[in-house]
């Protein structure tokens, strides 16, 4: 007889992964998250992570909740394959990719339900979860999202641009002159789409984004930055690039923070 596949579970994170001061105690995960996520993730005890220490550091504050189903140190937590080197965009050999997204998924193709966390808020979404996501859909692994923050659609919902259209981009190139044409590129399909442009960038470059996106876009296009949203310094601020300009923007260079664009 066949046994039973299990169940890829989504579980949501904080937003909050080494943003709270070292001595002070992290903020409740029932102020981000539902209750329901909590208690799914104190059931599995199979994990695929990007980092097995901050996963954790989760499942301890999971367990300050809801106690979890086994010993911490009886959770097997596998990490996702790192990125190629070679830069950003670099594509990841084939065979290899499969093999060990096959390796990832071992627990729930011998019927163990298996818990995917990101350290970006929502699995799948701006994280490099989703290529498990879909070796799970062509193995046959139920698939089950859980509901919890994405730094991406709190950033669109505060912003007050357009919230029918919009696309997520990712990081924009780190040469000066590439990343000012990805940015006028990325304006003018804006304007010509009526389309919300979002993109972020690796906290301690978050400077030099703003920077160039208030020398690169138009005066009157609409500039929406979301910074640490769900932690109790968050912020967010929507102004044409004329006003950014006038005002300034000074933006912290370690908390994750999305830019969000509207050309008029």
């Amino acid at each position: 007889m066949t046994r039973p596949t299990g169940r890829l579970f989504l579980i949501p994170n904080t937003l909050d992964l080494g943003c709270v001061p070292e001595g002070q105690p992290q903020p409740p995960l029932q102020a981000v998250l539902p209750q329901g996520v909590i208690e799914a993730a104190a059931q599995l005890t199979h994990w695929v992570a990007e980092n097995a220490k901050t996963t954790r550091a989760f499942l301890k504050r999971v367990d300050a909740v809801c106690p979890l189903k086994a010993p911490l140190q009886q959770h097997d937590v596998q990490v996702l394959p790192r990125p190629p080197k070679g830069g950003r965009g670099t594509a990841p050999d084939p065979k290899a990719q499969h093999a060990a997204l096959q390796a990832l998924l071992k627990p729930a193709l011998e019927g163990h339900d298996l818990g995917l966390i990101s350290e970006a808020g929502l699995p799948g979404v701006a994280d490099p979860g989703a290529d498990l996501v879909q070796a799970a859909h062509a193995a046959g692994v139920q698939v089950v999202p859980l509901s919890g923050p994405s730094s991406l659609i709190l950033a669109v919902a505060a912003s007050g641009l357009n919230g029918q259209s919009f696309a997520f981009v990712g990081y924009l190139p780190t040469d000066a002159a590439q990343r000012t044409q990805r940015i006028q590129q990325l304006e003018q399909t804006s304007r010509k789409q009526r389309q919300t442009q979002l993109v972020i960038e690796t906290p301690y470059r978050n400077q030099a984004l703003a920077d160039a996106l208030l020398a690169s876009l138009q005066p009157d296009t609409r500039l929406a930055v979301a910074c640490g949203l769900t932690l109790a310094q968050g912020w967010n601020r929507t102004l044409t690039v004329r006003q950014w300009q006038q005002a300034g923007l000074q933006i912290s260079s370690e908390i994750p923070t999305v830019f969000a664009w509207l050309a008029g």
